[in-house]
């Protein structure tokens, strides 16, 4: 009997680590053979620009905070272990590094725009220290993308695109890059999270993983265990400027269409709706008779383009677009944009506390000119105007004339109902509404006077509802607020 807890041990033990081992990383030779296999597809990335073209060698992410800023950075000629720089070498042309990875045994190369911005010349170096000078094919800034092309006498080695969607958090990966300029280096670590949004771009939707990347990485492949590329490093979150274990991957299916689009046309062609949009909140949901607050609602639609001309207007709430349910605008502008430009999409929208059917014909994003020309016809006079008194939510209403359009500067473009007064305390001042805003829709119907929108109050009040959802302009931006009943 002494010898059982014993024997019991060795078994558990044993058991233990047979269970680790078919749940862990691949052994020590396996790792090593898949990394074999695939360095010989990862390039450096190497640009030259005049000083004149980029001065301050700043990067195009200015707009993101400085711990999220991009982790590529221009460095200067002879950068490199135990490589002095001398101060007699002309500075006209500095040196920037970067990561790449090649997709087609022709020459396709994927990298990030920021990476070749402003280059005039691009160069790629493989692993076995052949040289190649590369041409732009296309870049895409909002994502972050570039694709090139190398002529080479042979077929190059090259890798394929993982499906994003199946990864999970916890899968290992691999990333394979140029950090420091110091050339093919190899790191891993998992995948820790998905959908980061660093405010670098519309449709930001990063892979967050420990593997470590540094500064030079910046287009490298984070590679998956099969050997596949999960995603496209960009940036990393890092106070002191390298690597804190959290990096930030583009994903291979938000890059897979951007780079097919950039080989095919040279460019971008994103679906466009023509539409501004916000997020759905409990309190809009409540007020739109919705049970939850997925789908995003419309804040105004564009003159003239494709939602317009479908019939889709402003205060309804898309919740399907081509079969795929919306529950964010991140959602949406994703979802619009890699549809087919000039296709026929079927949206679905909450009107009227039902679902309304529209096809709508996409048009291109990057056609699109947000810069409405205005020829404003102003009166000197103000016209017989009566001034509407709306208990319910503490406000006074008149008519748009064109004195009123002269005296709050209100474009030409908006239509409905100018608020004069807001009484203090009232639902109406706690929603931040102010003299001059003007009211375009109450209850998702379109206001064409001060009278309709009074009825319009009045009706919800009779039909004991506790909030209406009023779309108000505030200094030429239209926006949806819940506004409670007294």
């Amino acid at each position: 009997m002494s010898n059982l807890p014993k024997f019991l041990f060795i078994l558990t033990t044993f058991l233990f680590l047979q269970f680790r081992e078919s749940f862990s990383h691949p052994s020590s030779d396996e790792f090593a053979d898949l990394v074999e296999d695939l360095s010989p597809a990862v390039v450096n990335v190497f640009t030259t620009q005049k000083a004149e073209d980029s001065p301050s060698q700043q990067l195009p992410f200015d707009n993101i905070p400085p711990q999220f800023r991009d982790f590529f950075k221009n460095f200067p000629p002879g950068f490199g272990p135990g490589q002095p720089q001398n101060p007699d070498q002309k500075r006209e042309q500095p040196q920037a590094l970067g990561s790449g990875f090649v997709i087609d045994p022709e020459g396709y190369i994927v990298t990030n725009h920021h990476v070749i911005a402003q280059a005039n010349e691009i160069k790629v170096k493989f692993q076995d220290d052949s040289e190649l000078t590369a041409e732009l094919i296309g870049q895409d800034k909002l994502t972050d993308l570039a694709l090139l092309k190398v002529k080479s006498k042979k077929p190059l080695k090259f890798v394929d695109f993982a499906d994003s969607d199946k990864a999970r958090v916890g899968h290992s990966v691999i990333a394979i890059g140029n950090p420091f300029g110091l050339g093919g280096t190899v790191t891993s670590g998992i995948i820790s999270a998905f959908n980061r949004d660093i405010n670098s771009g519309p449709y930001d939707s990063f892979i967050q993983t420990d593997a470590s990347i540094n500064k030079g990485n910046s287009g490298g492949p984070l590679f998956n265990i099969n050997g596949d590329v999960v995603g496209i490093n960009s940036a990393i979150f890092s106070p002191s400027g390298g690597s804190v274990g959290i990096g930030f991957s583009i994903p291979s299916n938000l890059a897979k269409p951007i780079i097919e689009q950039l080989r095919k046309f040279g460019k971008t062609q994103r679906g466009w709706l023509g539409v501004r949009i916000q997020e759905v909140t409990p309190e809009i949901a409540e007020s739109l008779g919705l049970k939850e607050s997925d789908g995003v609602l419309i804040s105004m639609v564009n003159p003239g383009e494709p939602a317009e001309k479908a019939g889709i207007r402003a205060g309804d709430v898309i919740i399907n677009f081509n079969g795929k349910k919306i529950k964010n605008v991140r959602d949406l502008q994703r979802i619009v944009a890699e549809a087919a430009v000039s296709s026929s999409a079927k949206v679905d929208v909450w009107r009227d506390k039902k679902i309304k059917k529209f096809k709508v014909k996409l048009a291109e994003r990057e056609k699109f000119d947000d810069q409405a020309k205005i020829d404003p016809k102003k009166d000197s006079t103000e016209k017989t105007n009566e001034e509407y008194e709306i208990d319910q939510v503490g406000l006074r209403l008149k008519d748009i004339t064109d004195f009123i359009r002269d005296q709050y500067k209100i474009d030409e473009n908006i239509s409905g109902s100018v608020i004069t007064g807001v009484k203090n305390n009232s639902p109406a001042s706690n929603a931040g509404l102010s003299v001059g805003n003007v009211i375009s829709q109450v209850s998702q119907k379109k206001i064409t006077s001060a009278k309709q929108a009074k009825q319009i109050f009045d009706d919800a009040v009779k039909n004991n509802m506790d909030s209406v959802l009023v779309q108000i302009y505030q200094n030429g931006f239209p926006r949806f607020i819940p506004l409670k009943l007294k």
